[in-house]
């Protein structure tokens, strides 16, 4: 098909570099530099796709991120699927394969187009509560057919290809949109000596200034354009981002920027030097000291009945295919507008020799500079009126123009059709609030402009130019070079001046407001006016959305689907705000916004995951010793991402008798555990003491250097999440061990607390778990072992149980603590992992003569559950308080300071007798081993269903006792010592137990104390 559409001459595009492409099947040709979009109207497509609800046929509306309908899936192969790709943010490429996202048998001729004559009064809002409740048992057939018809794009099956990463980076400004505002707010900035990033999502930097027909100091702006870009290309501290969208604005001025590094190059990414494809899409993490957003305007549609034809388009997008792409989207033009920069596509159209049939202004009397030149080149300008109708099904085949009245919203003549393939409209500029919101900033409203703007922000932020409600380009130039010097400034920087280009000066006359255009039929009655494109929401639907109750306007946006999915509300949010405020009988601010939530645009999963994918999404951690674990035959599982020894089996020994042969070393001389995965946080600072007073049940202040303590960590609703032993190295010292499947989530608990809710205290927190390799001796001769390759005093009057000391081991620096999780004579021996195996083989070497015993994980978990020792998340779930592990002695009650968790542990569920607690398990049959989570009851006679009364948490064969026992939850365990319950089984056994008190071995801790 040959481009019908493509204008003679003009444009950005290369055309000496012709680029073949499909859609939908077929094959048409567009230039580089041209966009998906604008390849496509060249070509004379008009339907793009079909709408979400009633499968109406839609076309390309807006040149940019705020494209409602032309949402593709794009690639030749399942591995290249991109689903919901919008095709005026495609850059075009040779061999790209584009298809519509739904449209059966095809997106021009589908069946379920029936449901766009008839949906108004069959599918309104709330349709599918009200149609489909009834009978249930067809709940499953509707929702198949539902879901069928429903949605966009399709997530690919094949594996991606494809490479993604993420850059975490640092900068004094963050520059948010390259258009006239952001490039000069940057050159302000960069000319500081400020590191800067400038992040803009098109193709090109520009913004407005790509196809604009004003001038800057007489000259055509795209003049001055190319010698900014370079000056910031010059500039070392400036990082320059095109085709990245800032799709995110967290706490603490934290930015996510989602760039689309070769997208533009081809459906897969093209291979590098050394044969691995380059990275597709990067995903910046930035954390900026200021932020200056000038992310601009997105120009907003009149609502007219049958405005979503396809055909009928924003009057700045027409202009931008035909100034920057050489591209006229139809012959014959009309246009409907209520302010004078309207009039730009007008003469864009003219300047391209084509016909202007009319302009209907829905002021009285226009008289802009832009209106007189278009009057003095012949244009018929209707003022006072507005399309109402836009007639054709399948392409816009007239205008139907009336006289209304603006401000009580009726049509006052009976107008005329004009025959006209292409309407466009605007009904002013709605500056992007978006990420000036997703901190939950409320949106100024502003009379003067009719829209709303960024109000005061939580953030080191300033705005500019249109987003800031400026527009004429002489003062947006203005406005965003003293915001980058602002910025700078505000930053640490010299604050610089500069002169700017002059623009042109236009007379301009003031817009009026008119978010819907009336229709001589009541809007219930009328030919749909669309205001979400995207989400085919009428102003019918809004007014009914009200009708029915739904005042607030969350409530409005959910009934409706008003700014739901990608679209985010870019085109529909503000009409639809101010048709709801109508109906309602209150004022826009009074409506308010919805609150706009990350992401700005789609952000594909593969960015979001980077590198972490495959053996990187979930990485092995190994500790120092690994190696020697293998060549001594070691099991492994996996604990936190870590592989640690499980056991150590010898010739013809399953886990039973290794375990038992492991545990019985330990009891009985000195065996050796690799506890290098325990968590492990450094921290120090002033306020250290005060903030373990805060975080752990009991107290902190007065444990001296040298001591460790054993701690409980809970929840705000007092129940315990993790344990662990803390030592003082210094006043402001300490070190933090915790499980090993909850050290990631403890540090971040640390940190969310700190920054969340005691900024004042001055604590720093650093995760050391690598930096550390543990050996664990344990057992009765583990003293004499140790003493045989340190230098330490090991004598238990000078180094007793719960301290530690600093020394060497096997001639290398370390430290030791004396705690114990086994309840023997324990010694955990800390070194730098770059020396841990050499220690290790040394302390091997010298436990030969004690027979020493590496024993791993499951012999760790007998031993210590013969003490009665919990293990997070074993013997705790999330639903039970020190309280209830009989851990009373670990509370800090009169602590001055309410620890996290105190309140809620003493909450009226909290204090109940009948709280499942813990307690010790001694099966009567002393050989009957009580299946792990077996749930227990009082009485095995009962019908089904049974109460259950708790569950067994950990279950063992002890060699040390000579019989099988469990730690167990029951209901009132702590006072029900002696009784008996049962666990019934599936195989119909039932194992009958009697209730005992934890701890089995040495319940005096003798042993661990000698």
């Amino acid at each position: 098909m040959s481009q019908v559409n493509r204008l003679s001459k003009g444009g950005r595009i290369d055309r000496s570099q012709p680029m073949s492409f499909s859609f939908n099947g077929q094959s048409y040709q567009g230039y580089a530099g041209d966009s998906l979009a604008a390849a496509l109207l060249a070509n004379g497509v008009d339907i793009v796709g079909r709408s979400f609800k009633y499968s109406r046929p839609r076309g390309i509306v807006a040149a940019g991120a705020e494209e409602p309908n032309a949402v593709l899936q794009i690639g030749s192969s399942e591995a290249a699927q991109t689903p919901n790709v919008r095709a005026t943010q495609q850059a075009l490429y040779a061999g790209l394969v584009a298809n519509s996202t739904n449209g059966w048998p095809s997106v021009n001729t589908d069946l379920m187009g029936i449901l766009g004559k008839v949906g108004g009064q069959m599918m309104p809002p709330g349709f599918y509560y009200k149609t489909f409740m009834y009978p249930q048992n067809l709940w499953l057939t509707y929702e198949k057919y539902i879901r069928k018809a429903a949605g966009l794009g399709r997530a690919p099956t094949a594996m991606d290809p494809d490479s993604y990463d993420y850059l975490n980076q640092h900068c004094d400004v963050l520059v948010v949109g390259a258009g006239p505002a952001g490039l000069a707010a940057a050159l302000a900035a960069g000319r500081s000596g400020a590191r800067v990033i400038l992040a803009d999502e098109q193709e090109e930097f520009g913004g407005s200034l790509l196809d604009s027909r004003e001038t800057l100091d007489g000259k055509p702006a795209a003049d001055w354009l190319a010698k900014a870009i370079a000056e910031l290309q010059q500039m070392p501290e400036v990082t320059l981002l095109p085709r990245a969208t800032v799709n995110g604005y967290h706490d603490h001025n934290f930015l996510t920027i989602h760039q689309r590094l070769t997208d533009h190059l081809g459906e897969l990414a093209p291979l590098g030097p050394f044969g691995q494809r380059e990275v597709r899409q990067r995903l910046h993490r930035v954390r900026a000291k200021r932020v200056v957003l000038a992310a601009g305007a997105h120009e907003r549609p009149l609502v007219y009945a049958n405005n979503d034809v396809p055909g009928n388009m924003l009057a700045g997008a027409v202009s931008t295919y035909v100034r920057r792409y050489g591209v006229a989207p139809g012959r014959q033009l009309v246009l409907s507008t209520n302010n004078d920069y309207a009039y730009r596509v007008v003469l864009d159209w003219l300047d391209a020799g084509l016909p202007v049939v009319a302009v209907a202004d829905a002021r009285s009397n226009p008289r802009g500079t832009w209106v007189e030149e278009a009057r003095a080149r012949g244009v018929r300008i209707l003022t006072g009126s507005a399309v109402v109708e836009a007639a054709g099904s399948k392409r816009v085949s007239g205008a139907r123009i009336c006289a209304i009245d603006v401000h009580n919203l009726k049509v006052t003549s009976p107008g005329e059709v004009l025959d006209c393939d292409l309407i466009v409209s605007s009904g002013g500029y709605s500056p992007v609030v978006h990420l000036a919101s997703h901190l939950g900033g409320k949106p100024t409203w502003r009379d003067d402009i009719l829209a709303f703007v960024p109000g005061e922000g939580f953030q080191k932020r300033l705005c500019a130019g249109a987003v800031n409600g400026v527009f004429a380009l002489g003062e947006v130039l203005g406005d965003g070079f003293a915001a980058g010097a602002a910025a700078a400034a505000d930053a640490g920087f010299k604050k610089v001046e500069g002169s700017l280009p002059k623009a042109e000066k236009r007379q301009e006359e003031a817009t009026v407001a008119l978010f819907q255009v009336p229709h001589d039929k009541p809007t219930a009655r009328a030919p749909k006016q669309f205001v979400d494109l995207q989400n085919d929401v009428t102003a019918a639907g809004i007014e009914l959305a009200t009708r029915e109750g739904f005042e607030s306007v969350e409530h409005v946006k959910r009934y409706t689907a008003l700014g739901f999915g990608t679209d985010q509300g870019k085109l529909g949010n503000i009409n639809g705000l101010a048709i709801a405020a109508r109906s309602l009988g209150i004022s826009i601010p009074q409506m308010g916004t919805t609150m706009f939530r990350p992401n700005y645009t789609p952000v594909t999963f593969g960015a979001v995951a980077g590198r972490h994918c495959g053996p990187l999404f979930e990485p092995k951690r190994y500790t120092a010793m690994h190696r020697w674990h293998l060549e001594h035959g070691a099991e492994f599982e996996d604990v936190g991402q870590w592989k640690r020894p499980w056991y150590f089996p010898r010739a013809g020994e399953d886990l039973h008798a290794a375990v038992a042969r492991e545990c019985k070393a330990v009891r009985d001389s000195v065996g050796i555990l690799d506890a290098s995965t325990l968590g492990k946080i450094d921290i120090q600072g002033p306020d250290a003491r005060e903030f373990l007073n805060r975080v752990y049940t009991n107290a902190w202040t007065k444990l001296d250097v040298g001591k460790a303590r054993y701690g409980l960590m809970c929840k705000e609703d007092g129940m315990v999440f993790d344990d662990g032993v803390t030592a003082c190295l210094a006043d402001n010292h300490f070190v933090m061990t915790t499980t090993t499947g909850g050290a990631a989530r403890v540090m971040e608990w640390l940190e969310i607390y700190h920054q969340t809710e005691w900024p004042e205290l001055k604590v720093y927190f650093t995760s050391v778990t690598d930096h550390w390799a543990t050996m664990t001796l344990s057992g009765p001769n583990s003293r004499k072992l140790l003493a045989e390759v340190t230098d330490i005093d090991l004598d238990k009057d000078t180094f007793p149980f719960m301290s530690w000391r600093e020394g060497k081991v096997a001639g290398v620096p370390a430290r030791v603590f004396r705690i114990s999780f086994t309840g023997e004579l324990s010694y955990e021996v800390n070194v730098q992992a770059d020396y841990a195996m050499g220690v290790w083989e040394k302390l091997v070497e010298a436990g030969k003569k004690y027979n020493l015993t590496p024993y791993g994980t499951e012999t760790m978990h007998v031993l210590r559950a013969e003490k009665g020792f919990i293990i997070i998340g074993q013997d705790t779930d999330g639903s039970v308080t020190p309280d209830d592990l009989d851990m009373g002695w670990c509370v800090g009650r009169n602590k001055p300071f309410s620890w996290i968790g105190w309140r809620g542990m003493n909450r009226e569920d909290c204090l109940r007798e009948e709280r499942k607690q813990l307690v010790g398990l001694k099966p009567v049959d002393p050989h009957q081993v009580l299946p792990e989570g077996a749930q227990l009851v009082f009485d095995p006679k009962q019908a089904i269903p049974m109460q259950m009364v708790g569950h067994v948490t950990s279950s063992y064969m002890s060699a040390s006792l000579g019989y099988a026992f469990a730690l167990a939850v029951v209901k009132g365990g702590l006072k029900r010592m002696g009784e008996r319950v049962f666990a019934p089984l599936v195989d119909g056994r039932v194992i009958e137990a009697e209730i005992v008190s934890s701890v089995f071995y040495d319940p005096k801790g003798d042993r661990q104390n000698v």
